[in-house]
């Protein structure tokens, strides 16, 4: 049959388990991508997925999930960088800085103990095989998590996101929902560490939403976009993974690639023609 190959992959209950959770995973990085892409909070992005490694190890070393000691290690940086950037003393970027450096270092002391990468790798670096049923359901409860408090704040958030100053005049408490983007961030980020990896999550946080930047009008465009962007580079990134036999998370972060080099092309084509028709 034609369409035979889209359905083999679906008979092996691993690569079913691979497609569910990679797109709640895709889900939670778009919506919350479309914020920190908005706020310019991409290197906060890049922070999160490198100090999740004191945690992990953590979690490794008490015989507890690994899930569980990444969502730990990753709002702690989170309230840490909030906490540090709360005054003007001193720059979200300097603190984001801080906390990379020291919850890293932390990790790599912790690592020293254990003696053994082999035993992170799948976190560090993703692994299909290694997604369960349990890692499903965390990841389903963090979208739940993620879209619940979106919808409740979503005019707060967009508010704030544009315009700061007047979101203080007005008393909606902008320092307060500042902490609340970042812990959600966290989330969004930890839930797509056993798919991705922890060192490539970066890319389906921010990739998609910065395709979704360059064509869309509205932050609800905005965050559509971005999670079509991101469900389509996860799921054809997971076929050309089993086809392939090419790692999932790699797979997945140059197919979100492509999608932003070809909206970008799309936009600079677009502007072209509309300088020509005028």
């Amino acid at each position: 049959m034609t369409f035979e190959w889209l359905q083999e992959p679906f008979q092996y209950a691993f690569m079913q388990k691979a497609f569910i959770g990679i797109i709640f995973a895709s889900i939670n990085c778009a919506v919350i991508g479309s914020y920190v892409v908005l706020r310019r909070m991409a290197f906060f992005g890049e922070a999160l997925t490198h100090t999740l490694l004191p945690g992990i190890v953590f979690a490794y070393l008490r015989g507890v999930h690994l899930f569980w000691g990444a969502l730990g290690a990753s709002i702690i940086t989170a309230l840490g960088i909030g906490l540090f950037s709360m005054r003007k003393e001193v720059r979200q970027d300097t603190a984001i800085g801080v906390m990379l450096s020291f919850m890293f270092a932390i990790g790599v002391l912790m690592m020293g103990v254990v003696r053994s990468f082999r035993d992170f790798s799948s976190i560090l670096f993703g692994s299909i095989l290694g997604v369960t049923t349990g890692d499903i359901a965390l990841t389903a409860s963090i979208t739940v998590i993620v879209l619940t408090v979106l919808f409740f704040l979503h005019k707060e958030l967009e508010l704030c996101s544009f315009d700061h100053s007047y979101g203080k005049l007005i008393r909606v408490k902008p320092n307060m929902l500042r902490y609340v983007l970042l812990i959600l961030t966290a989330l969004s980020v930890v839930s797509a560490v056993q798919m991705i990896g922890a060192l490539l999550t970066t890319a389906l946080l921010i990739t998609p939403a910065a395709a979704a930047a360059l064509v869309a009008r509205t932050l609800g465009g905005l965050m559509l976009l971005s999670t079509l962007f991101a469900i389509v580079a996860g799921i054809v990134g997971l076929f050309a993974s089993f086809y392939l036999q090419i790692s999932s998370g790699a797979a997945i972060v140059i197919n979100c690639s492509i999608i932003f080099i070809l909206t970008w092309l799309f936009r600079l084509s677009y502007e072209r023609w509309q300088v020509s028709r005028d």
